[in-house]
């Protein structure tokens, strides 16, 4: 409805499930495609440099986890919103990607930003996050990997630093993402 409001804009088509999607871009390649993480049908983010080829993706979703963010910018994604923003910052992101630009949701932005640059995990660290996505406490990871439960915590600080991250749910997000573990 917000965006049927808008003078300068024009709803082409809805989609529940992926094939309707790719079924509508071969056939009416709208301007700007408005994407969510999570569709019927299989896993939207694959998609993205297939449907990037024909038409500017505009991720709209409530994932507010910045490893989702990046996968899709790599992907092709021209620009990455949350469905709880205020309906101005909607309309500038659809706008601002209709003209060939990109939009990132500032918050998810600073969150990238703020991950150093050398973002890469170490092994052991890979090692560490792959068990807190399988549900291992600190003190299981511990006992598992024969360190102190001092030196797990550390590898856990330094994995939510890296990554941009606060909660568990994002690396666990990060951790499937990465095929670290399997959902």
């Amino acid at each position: 409805m917000l965006l049927e409001s808008e003078p300068d804009l024009a709803v082409v088509g809805e989609a529940g499930a992926l094939e309707e999607i790719v079924g509508m871009v071969d056939n009416g390649c709208p301007d700007v495609l408005l994407l969510d993480v999570h569709m019927r049908g299989g896993a939207s983010l694959d998609l993205i440099p297939a449907l990037a080829e024909r038409t500017c993706v505009l991720v709209l979703t409530m994932q507010d986890d910045p490893g989702y963010a990046r996968t899709a910018m790599r992907s092709g994604a021209r620009g990455y919103v949350l469905k709880e923003a205020e309906d101005a910052e909607l309309l500038q992101a659809v706008r601002s990607v209709a003209a060939g630009g990109t939009y990132l949701d500032p918050e998810i932005g600073g969150r990238l930003l703020a991950a150093p640059a050398d973002a890469e995990l170490t092994e052991r660290e890979r090692e560490v996050l792959r068990l807190i996505a399988l549900g291992h406490t600190n003190a299981e990871m511990a006992e598992r990997l024969y360190l102190s439960l001092r030196t797990v915590e550390t590898h856990r600080a330094n994995i939510h630093r890296k990554l941009g991250t606060d909660s568990r749910v994002e690396l666990v997000q990060h951790a499937l993402e990465q095929g670290l573990v399997k959902p």
